[in-house]
């Protein structure tokens, strides 16, 4: 399969941009499919292409050629599974043979967290579509831990005692990378991309204060304090549902699996909390 035919989603945003670096760095040729071209970064065999999640004529003719397709999930919006299969469609329609999607761990018609439910819907509709498909089931995002202790030290949510498995973004691209390589023998698969262990908030915290010296504790709310607490950032109630979830969800045990994914894709094994943050003090 010939690798100029690969297509990349999601290079204007931090997953995207990683996987569609890496690509550049090995002498792959791709077509960057984004909806402002403006915003696309400059790389190596790369060209660009607008292109619309919701906009099934604009989807067709920016995949048209294109073999292997990466698809980055869409942001967060009550439409999103909507705009999902409206791009799957047109994928199919343009001709594209492979599809490899960044799901989400845990990804089930039931799951406690609400997102996770339109991620196994995207699955089901990739499934079905005609199209060979790769899922990459990326756990919660360790880089994003930090971001989630507020001005006054606190993480806040209802997670209990539960474990988070979270992984780093460049190892998701990582992995991403290694699948879109040689995509072929990754047909029908799913990954589970977790960090190399499942921490609790309480231990999050713990690893927090210790690397950056400011203390950092965390607070189990109750589901009612977390709504109540989320209402300073207006929203619509959907997005108060996913954001309260995630911890729910954690809660429930539903991200504690800690899997060997991410070593078996790519021969290295998966960054650690407290690895991640040594390597952010280095100057």
């Amino acid at each position: 399969m010939s690798l100029s035919l690969l297509g990349t989603t999601g290079s204007t945003g931090a997953l995207g941009r990683l996987v569609a670096r890496a690509l550049s760095e090995h002498g792959l040729e791709q077509r960057l499919l984004v909806r402002d071209p403006a915003r696309a970064p400059e790389l190596a065999g790369a060209s660009v292409a607008r292109t619309s999640y919701a906009d099934a004529e604009l989807a067709r003719a920016s995949l048209e050629g294109v073999t292997t397709l990466f698809m980055v999930s869409g942001a967060e919006a009550a439409d999103r599974l909507d705009q999902h299969r409206t791009f799957i469609d047109a994928a199919a329609a343009a001709g594209v043979q492979h599809v490899v999607y960044t799901s989400f761990l845990g990804a089930a018609e039931d799951c406690t967290f609400t997102l996770g439910r339109d991620h196994w819907a995207t699955e089901e509709h990739l499934r079905a579509s005609g199209m060979a498909s790769t899922f990459l089931r990326d756990a919660f995002y360790l880089d994003f831990l930090p971001d989630l202790v507020g001005e006054d030290g606190v993480i806040r949510g209802p997670a209990g005692e539960g474990r988070v498995a979270a992984v780093t973004r460049a190892d998701i691209a990582r992995s991403a990378v290694a699948v879109l390589t040689d995509p072929a023998p990754y047909a029908g698969t799913t990954w589970d991309l977790t960090g190399p262990e499942a921490l609790t908030f309480t231990e999050v915290a713990a690893l927090l204060s210790a690397h950056t010296g400011r203390p950092v504790t965390f607070h189990d709310e109750t589901v009612e304090e977390a709504y109540a607490s989320r209402l300073r950032w207006p929203a619509p109630q959907w997005q108060y549902d996913a954001w309260v979830s995630t911890y729910t969800a954690i809660a429930h045990g539903e991200m504690a699996g800690v899997t060997d994914h991410v070593l078996r894709l790519t021969g290295r094994a998966p960054t650690g909390l407290a690895s991640y943050l040594s390597k952010q003090e280095k100057p």
